[in-house]
This record gives C-alpha cells, structure tokens and sequence, in this order.
C-alpha cells in the first residue's frame, strides 16, 4: 500500500516534485484512503465504540480535500486576465451596494453595525445628559453625526472606482487565495490614506449642512443650568473645553471621517465575504466563473 495514501514517503514526493497528478486521481486515492481506514474500524473490532465519531471526521475530512482540490484546479485554470476582472467585478459590487445602502438617510443611524456613536471623550457627558433628562440633546448631536456620514458617502463612488482600477494582477491572485476579507484588507490598505483625505472634505461641508457645531454647542452648553450645565460645564474639558467641531483634543470631522470609512469598509467586507461563500450572491456570469457557480 506504499505511495497509496497522503503521508507516505513515495505518495509525497509525487506531489511535492513533479506536482503533475491529474486531480481526479489525487481525490481517487483520497476516498480510497477514505475507506481503508473506516473497514479498520468496522462494528467488532476493538475500536468499534469509537467508530462512528471517527468516521464523522473522516468524512469531514475527505470533504475538505475534495474542496481544496475543486478549489486549486478553480484557480489554476483562470487566465489572470478573468481573474483580476472578476476581482474588480466583486469589489464593484461591494462598494456600490455600499454606498447605496450608507449613502441614504438612515443608512448610518439605522445600522447597528456601522451607527457612528458620540465620541469616546464625550460618552461619560452623554450619559450624565441622559440621567438628568437631557436625552433628547444627546440623541440630536449623535444623529447629526451620522446624517453627516450619510451625506458623505454617495460622494465617493469615484475614489472606489479609481482604487479598484489600480489593481494589479499580482494583487489580484494575492486576493483570490485569500480570506473573506482579502479584497476589503487590500482596498483598506492601498486607498485609505487617500480616501481619508478625499473624505474629510466631504465630511466637514456635511457636518456644517447638518448642524453639527450648532447640535455640539447645545449638548455642551448645559443651557438648562443647574446641575446638568455645571456637570457638562466641567466635561467639556473632555472636547477641549470649547463648543466647537474641532476642539483640542477631539476634532469632530476626524472622527466622523474614520467611522464613515469604517462603516464603508464593512459593508463591503460583509459583500464581499457574501460573494466568496454564498452562490447565490454570485449574480454574473464573471463572478461564477472566478468564485465558482455553485
């Protein structure tokens, strides 16, 4: 039986060296391999308690060589051309259902996974607000901060489209053997410095348009009196002590710039690792023919 199963010295040379056996037979000897240790533990002999949990792994296992072996011969026939093609196809799709989803009102302030939330320097004053009935100041700040996102997003469809043309064939192959989010990690890596830069802009005009200083200046100015504005009064120290979008230590268009990237990033993370797993999120002929048809 030497060389017949994976793990024997005449079997690995084989596929270490010459790698030129067709798939077919490496699956064959797998499922043959398969079932020579499933007979050793037949109902009778000595192992037969464990039998049936062993050949559960068994079966898992041969699946799992079949999968890698129907996903090297995948890859390994795609010219890169059909490759890269169909990577940009995915991260298209990725971001332009992103931004459709982001770039509406609600898409921020509705979305539990990307809701951008008030500042961590001001979470305790927010707090504080909410205990002394000051509540609705606190909801009105943190939803301008999002409607200032939402505004944001539909504006940046042609920074996603000019990073998704830069990419390279090797990028492309890098991306196709990678995890779920191999696509997103490059995007996030090659274009955020410069979408950061493209954003703030966008940002800055949007959280003027929404009232953001104005909502910034009521939640800090404790106009109520009393113990909620000598509460407030001394943590505004927390927002560098003016009523401001940029306040010493926090700068409010900063913040808003890296939660609208980071909701943007995870939606089309959540797209992309949708098109690697699920078939039926697989809509063009392209996308099949890289990712597979199901």
């Amino acid at each position: 039986m030497a060389g017949m199963c994976p793990g024997t010295p005449d079997y690995t040379a084989r596929i270490d060296v010459k790698r030129e056996q067709p798939m077919r037979e490496v699956f064959r000897r797998h499922a043959l391999c398969v079932a020579l240790a499933a007979s050793v533990l037949a109902p009778g002999s000595a192992a037969a308690a464990g039998h049936n949990q062993f050949k559960d792994l068994l079966d898992k296992a041969k699946q799992a060589a079949k999968a890698q072996v129907n996903g090297d011969a995948q890859g390994s026939k795609l010219p890169g051309s059909d490759i890269a093609a169909g990577l940009k196809e995915a991260l298209a799709k990725g971001t332009t259902k992103a931004i459709n989803s982001l770039g509406r009102e609600g898409g921020f302030s509705n979305n539990a996974k990307v809701r951008i939330p008030l500042p961590g320097k001001l979470e305790q004053a927010g707090k504080l607000a909410r205990e002394l009935g000051q509540g609705a100041k606190v909801d009105a700040f943190e939803l301008s901060l999002n409607r200032a996102a939402e505004k944001a997003v539909p504006q940046v469809a042609d920074i996603f489209g000019n990073a998704i043309r830069k990419m390279t064939l090797q990028d492309a192959r890098g991306i196709l053997s990678g995890g779920d989010h191999a696509a997103t990690d490059f995007f996030r890596r090659v274009a955020g410095d410069d979408l950061a830069a493209r954003i703030r802009p966008i940002v800055a005009e949007a959280t003027d348009k929404v009232g953001v200083t104005r909502k910034y200046k009521a939640f800090m100015s404790g106009s109520s009196g009393g113990a909620l504005g000598n509460a407030l009064g001394s943590l505004g120290a927390l927002g560098g002590g003016h009523a401001s979008k940029e306040s010493g230590s926090l700068d409010l268009d900063d913040y808003v710039t890296r939660k609208t990237m980071d909701g943007l990033f995870t939606e089309i993370g959540d797209e992309e690792q949708s098109i690697r797993q699920n078939p039926a999120a697989r809509t063009t002929d392209l996308l099949r023919k890289v990712f597979g048809g199901g």
